[in-house]
């Protein structure tokens, strides 16, 4: 079977769409002043849960047939969402009261979660489980999404062979362009990321706005570790590939924008289908370059981009900073 530009574009699609749900996490944790590198651990500890989830619910060997509607498949997908997000939410928040409440270092707090969530999830799934892996057989892939999937280009795109979290990230970046830019909310927000004393000054409770993006961003990270796990995999199997941490390379990339971040996920989407999928596609296999040089193309395309792009972007002001408000 030949490989098309259609399998190559539904690929980078869904590689790219747990990218994006993350950096627009981190992208609205960064706006409001706080930076939140431990989205890798949130993310382990999401797909792990999450996953979890799944596996339990979902229907046995003699009754799989059930969950192959595009319905069935919905549902245990949102499920595991939903579950991965909240216990996202609320391992962030040990990163939100030690980086607002105790004013600790950010950097640290968070690489700190980063080094427990493995550990435990691990931890938990020998003890509970009996072994680090967590299989799953429903396969979220939706063949077809009812009459859109005859509409031309566009059907074979993104109403063929995906699974729903791609309108959950559709309607996840759009939701956060609103909030960000329509709404009191969210102007209040990123004043807090640019100016937190005059925020203040205003009214603004610095803490609340910082807390809650904080868990807004632990919430979408968790949702992005559950998408990782059944987009890439058929077991949840203890990391994410370093998708947090490239993440942030994609928020970076777009300058705290939205969609600049959704331009800047479907090219390390891009970048990272290639990596893996190099033996399928005719054109780079005539090249016949040693494998080892597509298994980094990924993360060399992150250090060019980060270091053509550095001078050009512009990260919130108070980013990183901790508040303390008897200061001026």
């Amino acid at each position: 079977m030949t490989y098309s530009i259609y399998d190559l574009l539904n690929s980078t699609i869904s590689t790219m769409i747990p990218l994006l749900i993350v950096a627009v996490g981190a992208m609205v944790c960064e706006r409001s002043g706080v930076t939140n590198i431990a989205l890798e651990g949130i993310m382990i500890m999401g797909a792990f849960v999450g996953v979890w989830v799944i596996r339990a619910i979902e229907p046995d060997t003699n009754m799989l047939a059930l969950a192959q509607s595009n319905w069935d498949k919905t549902l245990l997908l949102f499920a595991g969402m939903l579950v991965g997000g909240l216990v996202g939410m609320l391992f962030s928040w040990f990163h939100a009261y030690a980086s607002i409440s105790m004013k600790a270092d950010q950097t640290i707090s968070a690489t700190a979660l980063n080094l427990i969530a493995p550990a435990l999830a691990f931890y938990i799934a020998r003890t509970v489980l009996g072994g680090r892996q967590i299989f799953f057989k429903t396969v979220f892939k939706m063949n077809t999404v009812g009459f859109l999937a005859d509409i031309p280009v566009i059907g074979d795109i993104f109403f063929q062979r995906v699974n729903s979290g791609l309108y959950v990230g559709i309607v996840i970046l759009i939701v956060s362009w609103i909030f960000l830019y329509k709404t009191k909310e969210g102007l209040r927000l990123r004043a807090c990321g640019e100016n937190p004393h005059a925020a203040d000054s205003l009214g603004v409770n610095i803490y609340k706005v910082r807390y809650r993006a904080v868990l807004i961003s632990g919430f979408l990270a968790g949702i992005g570790g559950v998408l990782f796990s059944v987009s890439t995999a058929k077991s949840f199997e203890g990391t994410v590939s370093g998708y947090g941490f490239l993440a942030i390379a994609v928020l970076i990339f777009g300058n705290w924008k939205p969609f600049r971040v959704l331009f800047a996920a479907f090219f390390f989407g891009l970048m990272m289908t290639v990596g893996a999928q190099h033996t399928s596609i005719p054109l780079i296999q005539d090249l016949n370059l040693p494998d080892d040089f597509y298994t980094m193309i990924p993360y060399l395309a992150t250090l060019i981009v980060l270091a053509l792009s550095s001078r050009s972007s512009r990260a919130p002001k108070a980013a990183g900073q901790v508040y303390d408000q008897g200061t001026r």
